[in-house]
């Protein structure tokens, strides 16, 4: 294959072997010590619940174990291993000191229903992130109950609507722009909201003449991600704060994308009223796999009163507790406080980066972005030449002349030993390749992904089909990706 020669490949490991098939009968990895009390019959003390065989399971042996799963960990890709170029997801590298500070015991340990009197060291950490976040956003009050960032959205969508609801004027729809976050949409429905699709201007920004034609006094919200999907800064911001504020909506944004705005602007300054975060993205904690996520909602003091309850407060001797006692609030959305654990990750990473730190990291991020666009302009097509920030959206349309789409060059990618990019999305560009760096790549890994891109690009010219069978070097071969979603086999069944 050509891609051997590239010196943009990376070796993959071809290690196979399943733990199933290495089953011995009577191996075994444990031995334990002589039964020196009487025996019980298991099944009197478990009744038909008692088993008397291992049912399926293998027996191996402890090295054979260990290589096993010792092996399946280098079959997975991590940040650790190369870049994730994941558009829209931030996979940034985590640093250590993040991990080591959540490891400490006293703060690893603490228990969550243990008295407020002996956990103020672990509120001084809610209260001083809370303080941070607040600082960063340019908002008022900050919750951080909620565990990801379609939570978060879904925390704030539920402010919103008690909010409309204490004005006396309940509102029936959410304004979503086509640039948005998928989530955007099924976070509306989900709270009961009728979506209303808000198109996008020739820049790929809103289009302020349809904001105003669509905007009513039965319109809650905009859901505006910003910078939005295709990495663009919404430069009549302003603008659109205060269409909406003139009918008395409100401005959410969704901060999934702060990785571009920390440290250089404040979405409270340029007028949104309720906002999320996404602290496994932007502020590098763990990402990726389902969880642990964090997505703290942080608001304009009007609404406040409406914040889930309970809320963090000092109260009159000095000391931290939480206060139960909000008529207006929307109620608990998560157990106890939130993820504690995401919370000393993010502060962690706030403070040993400091305002200097955390300003840089986004003009990397930026730079970095960019480095990545002009390197590839002309080899892919590029929808719309509106400067970007974070990430860059390419589209297939060069290629897919020769049949090959986004989804083939991205499998084809992984025979050069990277993560593929975020395909198809978002669907405002057809074929789209989107892609975000972040802060934490090098220019040489950047380097060598945008000559991994070029030849994929080549090969497509040249010899399509190559890149249509792709991924060559993997263990299992290209997928019926149908049959996978449709009929997906989660677990091992021995053979008849």
């Amino acid at each position: 294959m050509k891609h051997e020669t590239r010196k943009a490949t990376r070796h993959v490991n071809q290690n196979e072997g399943l733990i199933f098939e290495k089953s011995s009968a009577g191996k075994a990895a444990w031995k334990l010590p002589p039964l020196d009390v009487p025996e019980v019959d298991p099944s009197a003390l478990l009744g038909a619940a008692a088993r008397g065989d291992l049912g399926n399971m293998p027996e191996v042996s402890e090295i054979e174990i260990i290589r096993h799963f010792t092996r399946l960990s280098t079959w997975n890709y991590a940040i650790d291993l190369g870049m994730y170029p994941l558009g829209s997801c931030t996979m940034k590298y985590n640093p250590r000191v993040n991990e080591a500070v959540a490891r400490v015991e006293g703060i690893a340990n603490g228990h969550p229903y243990q008295p407020e009197k002996i956990s103020q060291g672990a509120l001084q950490i809610l209260k001083t992130l809370s303080e941070c976040l607040i600082e960063i956003t340019g908002m008022d009050a900050i919750t951080l109950q909620p565990a990801a960032g379609a939570h978060g959205e879904m925390t704030g969508l539920l402010i919103v609507r008690a909010y409309h609801h204490s004005q006396g004027r309940p509102r029936k729809k959410v304004l979503i722009p086509d640039s948005a976050h998928g989530t955007n949409p099924a976070t509306a429905a989900m709270v009961d909201y009728a979506v209303e699709n808000l198109k996008s201007d020739s820049r790929g920004m809103v289009d302020i003449t349809a904001l105003e034609a669509q905007m009513s006094e039965d319109v809650a919200a905009l859901m505006l991600t910003n910078p939005n999907t295709l990495g663009v800064f919404e430069q009549e911001i302003h603008k659109i704060a205060d269409i909406l504020h003139a009918k008395g909506g409100l401005l959410y944004m969704d901060g999934a994308n702060m990785n571009a705005l920390v440290g250089k602007v404040r979405p409270g300054d340029f007028g949104v009223d309720v906002m999320h975060l996404n602290l496994h993205k932007t502020f590098s904690t763990p990402h990726g796999g389902g969880g642990p996520g964090s997505g703290p909602v942080a608001i304009k003091k009007k609404l406040e009163p409406f914040l889930p309850a309970p809320v963090l407060m000092t109260k009159s001797d000095g000391t931290l507790g939480f206060e139960y006692n909000r008529p207006q609030s929307v109620g608990r959305v998560r157990a106890f406080y939130g993820n504690f654990g995401m919370f000393v990750r993010a502060l962690a990473y706030i403070q040993a980066n400091g305002p200097d730190g955390l300003r840089q990291t986004t003009e990397d991020a930026v730079l970095n972005a960019n480095y990545i666009r002009k390197g590839l302009e002309g080899t892919y097509d590029l929808p719309y030449s509106t400067p970007t920030m974070h990430e860059v959206v390419f589209s297939d349309k060069v290629q897919a002349k020769k049949g090959v789409r986004t989804m083939d060059i991205a499998k084809r990618l992984i025979d050069y030993g990277f993560h593929p990019y975020t395909t198809a999305f978002p669907l405002i560009v057809p074929g789209a390749l989107m892609i975000e760096p972040t802060e934490s790549e090098s220019k040489e890994e950047m380097d060598l992904f945008i000559e991994a891109m070029k030849s994929i690009a080549e090969e497509v010219q040249e010899d399509p089909q190559t890149v249509l069978d792709a991924p060559h070097s993997t263990r299992v071969s290209r997928l019926d990706e149908t049959a996978a979603a449709r009929k997906p086999v989660l677990r091992w069944k021995p053979a008849v």
